[in-house]
């Protein structure tokens, strides 16, 4: 419970955290101090250390405070509620929430969850991971490999148990004390310790080989030879035995980048990059001291040992408070020479080809705003293509890309019914469907449109987002030939710089709708040729049925064919000629 003052000679000289909040309530800062009282009246003097602090004291308001009993438990709090609330002046993980976790249930027969929400739940929560396809990947192959669990109630034997995915806890076939040996096993794995999950696993193995329970001493074998397999596709490994975390950033004026290296039994076993807000004249040591501190105050394995490329402030006080979490002794080290100041040196290398990365996307998102006149930059883009053969099995696309970046989870595909040849049709359905949608659901709106074509599409997309009531959407196409730019407020087409970032930008998301749609058009054309009205007329097998489709186009042309037409149609002998045409006819 936090306590209003007016005043800072009210608060008390005690350790804890004091919030600074807006006229209109809103949390600007969260601080941390030894004792309050001296930290929050160094922010009421005539001139102050930095501009960031000038600004911020301009729209102070209020204050509040909570007393805590010791400065690492003020350290615990102020990291929770910067992670809350996101104030403006704290330097703060930019885009945390956004990541997939690991999670493992707490229940008597625990499953292996993909979540991007963390609970109170007395649950095990690994992350966050950068990758989303990857952790997917791995999920799907640690329940496969452990035959964990998957559905959500226990109501008798399911279809996983059948084909072995599963021990079938539901029907008795596994022991509580034998399913959390396999859960153990899986937080090792997830933990990156592999040499400790092989151990158990040859124990178990000769412990069943020695009972003479076989069939158990095989399936452990396979476990142990999956893992190896994994193990050897590491492609870092040291000669230490090392279990560390190696974090270095890359910083400028504009960006903040840090690496995560995870280190575990002397091999690198993951990868996270992370960049920061609010960080604006603030020291490189203040940004790593904030990001460790938000870093580890989510649920994560805590190494014995952290790298960094700088000392941090509150060192010993995190220190202390790390081995808290990890339950033994954490420490933070600067290494200056050996195996592991190398290791620092290549995530500081990693952490400034990304932040040079970033910073392409940025300025190729700012450059598309003023090209384009956009009233913000464009973080969401939305693209869409169609794809037919002579108006024939007719599919659209629509693509998402988020800060530059591709979103697949969003993106989506469409079976058309618009009678074709008509593109202009098609691209009004598709659009019509895509933006219907959007409102009976509202969903997240994008910055920008861009549609495949020219003029002529453009004005398509124009009317159907003026008939929804969404023509504040901007929107633009993107014509082939001579890559000209083409929006609704300029008569002559936009040319970008042939070496434009913004220009591979958006010529990435025309491409990438045009892929997904040619894929799925693929994918419909060969359902269609499968299951085909030729399929019912003997004599007529497969080949046979792709030569007609080939020579005549479509099913209703051959429909229309004589039996003359049909004989001059590679292997269509008189005979089964005859049957083509009396079966139309």
């Amino acid at each position: 419970m936090s306590t209003r003052v007016n005043n800072p000679d009210d608060l008390p000289n005690k350790p804890g955290v004091y919030i600074m909040k807006d006229k209109q309530d809103n949390i600007i800062y969260v601080g941390k101090s030894i004792s309050l009282k001296k930290r929050v009246k160094s922010y009421f003097k005539e001139y102050h250390d930095t501009p960031k602090t000038t600004v911020m004291m301009g729209q102070f308001n209020s204050l509040e405070y909570i007393i805590t009993d010791t400065e690492k438990e003020a350290l615990i709090l102020e990291a929770n509620l910067i992670k809350k609330h996101r104030p403006r002046y704290n330097i703060r993980l930019k885009d945390d929430k956004r990541y997939p976790y690991v999670k493992i249930t707490n229940e008597d027969f625990p499953r292996i969850l993909i979540t991007r929400h963390i609970s109170n739940d007395s649950a095990h929560y690994f992350g966050p991971f950068t990758d989303a396809t990857s952790v997917r990947k791995t999920v799907r192959f640690v329940k496969s490999l452990f035959k964990i669990r998957n559905c959500k109630r226990m109501e008798g034997p399911c279809l996983n148990s059948q084909i072995d995915l599963c021990h079938a806890p539901c029907d008795n076939k596994i022991s509580k004390a034998e399913y959390q040996k396999l859960i153990e096993n899986i937080d090792l794995f997830f933990q990156g310790k592999y040499g400790e999950v092989m151990e158990t696993l040859l124990s178990e193995m000769n412990e069943a080989a020695a009972e003479h329970n076989f069939e158990r001493a095989a399936v452990t074998r396979d476990q142990i030879n999956s893992i190896k397999e994994i193990m050897e596709h590491q492609n870092v490994a040291f000669t230490d035995n090392l279990d560390q975390d190696v974090i270095a950033g890359s910083i400028d004026k504009s960006t903040a980048c840090i690496v995560v290296f995870s280190v575990r039994e002397g091999k690198i076993v993951g990868k996270d990059d992370f960049l920061m807000a609010g960080f604006e004249k603030s020291s490189p040591k203040e940004i790593l001291s904030a990001f460790i501190k938000q870093y580890y105050a989510n649920p994560r394995y805590v190494p014995g040992e952290i790298l960094l490329q700088d000392n941090i402030h509150d060192q010993q006080l995190v220190e202390e408070w790390l081995s808290d979490i990890k339950g033994s002794s954490v420490e933070i080290t600067v290494p200056t020479d050996g195996v592991k100041f190398r290791l620092v040196r290549m995530v500081t290398k990693n952490a400034d080809i990304i932040r040079n990365q970033k910073k392409q996307i940025k300025n190729a998102l700012i450059d598309l705003k003023k090209y384009l006149k956009l009233p913000t930059i464009p973080h969401i883009i939305e693209g869409f293509d169609v794809s037919n053969i002579s108006g024939k099995s007719a599919v659209g696309s629509m693509v998402t890309f988020h800060e530059a970046l591709p979103k697949k989870g969003k993106y989506r595909r469409y079976n058309l019914k618009t009678p074709g040849p008509d593109d202009y049709g098609m691209m009004r359905e598709l659009l019509n469907r895509r933006y219907k949608k959007l409102i009976d659901e509202s969903d997240e709106i994008p910055d920008l449109i861009l549609v495949d074509g020219g003029k002529g599409q453009l004005n398509v997309a124009c009317e159907v987002l003026k008939e929804l009531n969404l023509e504040k959407i901007p929107v633009m196409g993107l014509a082939k030939e001579f890559e000209y730019i083409f929006i609704p407020q300029m008569e002559e087409p936009i040319i970008l710089p042939p070496n434009s970032e913004s220009l591979f930008l958006l010529q990435r998301i025309r491409d990438e709708a045009h892929r997904f749609a040619v894929s799925y058009h693929r994918q419909v054309r060969s359902k269609n040729i499968d299951h085909s009205e030729l399929d019912e007329i003997k004599g007529v097998g497969l080949q046979r049925k792709m030569n007609l489709l080939r020579h005549f186009g479509d099913l209703d042309t051959i429909k229309k064919a004589t039996k003359d037409e049909l004989i001059q149609v590679k292997g269509i002998t008189k005979t089964v000629a005859q049957s083509i045409y009396n079966h139309f006819h």
